[in-house]
């Protein structure tokens, strides 16, 4: 499977490639990652052909926008899509009374949530002076899930619903941005967004992966009928898809439990009699699906990002996929790329 190709964007009149760059990390994710290394890794994709870059104001408070910004702006536009999130609105702020946690040494800035109508207008126009870049391709409502808003959820997605949505809308309508959407870490908040709302997209971090297909119940199916694209983010659920089942190993941010060590030990086992990596299974199997053009790839150093792109192009033979199903390891119902 080649990085670089071009995936039509939903019903959209968007082309996206579907191997995408993950731009989280160069916010400073949990450590800091120099300039060179930030801009290198976008270089090392732009190189490999992926005309497909993800950010946010939440990445770094800013310094993700910041550094996309940089390493594209003599880009020519017209050839990459670029997609940012609104929902926090970003503050000047002395460095020493923010607390940047899980970001280290991010930008100078406060977030604070907004999901009014003016201050998603604010949000978007302040992405835009960060990138410095003439637009923004697709926008999508950040973080109204449970996971990043436990108990305030309801209250938080009713008035995203309203504000938020009617800010996006609007500058749908007037042909500002291509695509509008949300990402959560949660397919249900999806489903119901898609629902309620006429949105072309979304950014689900992990729930369709190797070890996730309950998505394929409901919202999948939706999104197929009504034209709208999924992209997936952290398709290795946090860490075990890429690691193994090693101890220590990450499932969904915390220690995986001895079930899911013991499914992603068996799933290693197929993967090991066919000679594939388990992340190229896990990579190659999320864009199988129809409704999902793009796999985001986070990475933090030049060599990791260049380990991922080997991995999206490993030759996977069917059987592969076959012998999961037999085994149990992959629902029946999950689309397989075609050899």
């Amino acid at each position: 499977m080649n990085p670089g190709t071009k995936v039509k964007f939903g019903r959209t009149s968007l082309e996206v490639t579907s191997f995408a760059f993950g731009a989280a990390p160069i916010g400073n994710f949990a450590r800091p990652i120099d300039e060179a290394t930030s801009d290198g890794m976008v270089q090392l994709a732009w190189d490999a052909g992926v005309r497909y870059y993800d950010t946010a104001p939440m990445y770094g408070h800013g310094l993700s926008e910041l550094r996309c910004g940089h390493s594209l702006r003599w880009k020519d536009r017209d050839q990459f899509v670029l997609s940012t999130k609104v929902g926090r609105l970003l503050k000047p702020r002395k460095r020493r009374e923010i607390d940047f946690s899980p970001w280290s040494n991010a930008a100078p800035n406060e977030m604070v949530f907004d999901y009014t109508y003016d201050g998603a207008m604010r949000s978007f126009e302040d992405s835009l002076q960060r990138l410095a870049l003439e637009r923004i391709d697709i926008c999508f409502i950040h973080d109204i899930d449970v996971f990043t808003r436990g108990s305030e959820q309801p209250d938080v997605f009713k008035a995203a619903m309203d504000g938020t949505w009617k800010a996006l809308s609007r500058l749908r309508d007037e042909g500002v941005v291509g695509a509008i959407g949300v990402g959560v870490n949660e397919w249900e908040v999806c489903y119901e967004a898609l629902q309620q709302r006429d949105f072309d997209c979304f950014l689900l971090a992990g729930r369709y992966t190797l070890l996730e297909q309950e998505s394929l119940d409901k919202f999948l199916p939706l999104c197929e009928e009504r034209g709208a694209a999924v992209v997936i983010g952290g398709g290795f659920n946090s860490g075990i898809l890429a690691t193994g089942a090693i101890e220590g190993a990450k499932y969904n941010y915390v220690p995986a439990s001895p079930e899911i060590l013991d499914r992603v030990s068996r799933i290693e086992k197929v993967c090991k009699e066919y000679s594939i990596p388990l992340p190229a299974a896990a990579m190659q199997f999320v864009v199988a699906h129809p409704a999902i053009p793009s796999f985001i790839a986070g990475t933090r150093t030049v060599e990791q990002l260049r380990k991922n792109l080997e991995w999206f192009s490993h030759p996977i033979p069917g059987e592969f996929w076959k012998e999961l199903k037999r085994q149990g390891l992959l629902r029946e119902d999950a689309p397989v790329p075609i050899a």
